[in-house]
């Protein structure tokens, strides 16, 4: 009775679309309730990109999980509403309208920090980036020794949201899935076809559209399925711009390119430092995740528990 009890919690899971699928992932609650779509990135352990900058750039020693899409207006409202972050956005009446699915812009690298937090302590998580308690000195400041992971002093080694690093953004825009790398994040070493919005392959919207594209509906996908890693906004990465993150005030990589800005910025060889209080109509964000269990590592959890069980009653 015992293992058909156990057989049957495992082969439930893999009906169940939080586990099977692992990516969906819904935060707040009743009228302030969103949902993030992940996707996962693996091939641990890759070597690096050796052509692109900085070189080398790229390796990821492990699996994780990186946002289909940027983050939207919505998302933000509602982690306002229900976190009070007090993120402020900008007002794009003059590029295309405020649309909920718009992607979040005007965001400060501390305002992106402060919406991931919000994503890890609304589920009980440890926050990722360690904030001063007045909003008002909106800095952080560095984990001590044991809260964090490598030479990675930014993010909290229990946070499971967090900004991506420098590799974690490339390697889910440049790569491919067999370690190989492309020029643009459409999976191609050709500039991608210049769209308003849509989701073809091999497009994204940049060349001076009139204003971003729904996240959605932002251009084809990279090969690991992430959409707008080029084009739409500019999007912030969690690394200081020289690589070291050591100093809270020192300017954070930025990449991928705006809806107003042409191929130069999308190429993988392109990357800006901003200050991390600096804020522009052209730079958004995306979020990335550790991984969720996959529904197959269930199943082998529960086989095994099952083979364990069998070998005791012999």
């Amino acid at each position: 009775m015992q293992r058909i009890i156990l057989l049957a919690a495992v082969l439930a899971s893999l009906t169940d679309t939080s586990f099977a699928q692992g990516l969906l992932q819904t935060f707040g609650s009743g009228a302030n309730a969103f949902t993030i779509e992940f996707v996962t990135i693996g091939n641990p352990g890759n070597a690096a990109d050796t052509t692109g900058i900085p070189n080398p750039v790229g390796s990821v020693a492990y699996t994780y999980n990186i946002g289909k899409f940027e983050v939207s207006r919505d998302m933000v409202n509602k982690a306002n509403s229900e976190g009070g972050l007090g993120i402020t956005m900008y007002n794009m009446a003059s590029f295309g309208g405020n649309g909920v699915n718009r992607p979040a812009v005007e965001i400060s690298w501390n305002e992106a920090a402060r919406f991931v937090n919000y994503l890890n302590t609304s589920k009980g998580y440890q926050a990722a980036y360690n904030f001063t308690t007045s909003r008002a000195n909106d800095d952080i400041t560095l984990w001590g020794a044991g809260q964090y992971s490598g030479s990675n002093p930014f993010r909290h080694k229990d946070a499971y949201y967090f900004l991506p690093t420098r590799d974690e953004w490339y390697k889910a825009a440049y790569g491919n899935l067999n370690g190989t790398w492309n020029n643009y994040a459409t999976g191609s070493d050709s500039a991608p076809t210049a769209v308003a919005s849509g989701t073809a392959a091999g497009t994204a919207v940049y060349n001076s559209q009139p204003g971003p594209a729904d996240i959605t509906s932002a251009g084809g996908l990279s090969p690991w399925g992430t959409m707008a890693q080029g084009g739409n906004v500019r999007e912030w990465n969690e690394t200081a711009y020289d690589g070291i993150n050591n100093i809270v005030g020192e300017s954070r990589e930025v990449r991928g390119g705006s809806w107003d800005e042409g191929t130069s910025v999308q190429v993988a060889s392109s990357r800006s430092g901003v200050a991390p209080l600096s804020a522009t109509l052209f730079n958004g964000f995306r979020v990335a995740s550790v991984p969720e269990p996959s529904a197959l590592s269930l199943l082998a959890v529960g086989l095994g528990g099952l083979a364990i069980m069998r070998r005791r009653r012999s």
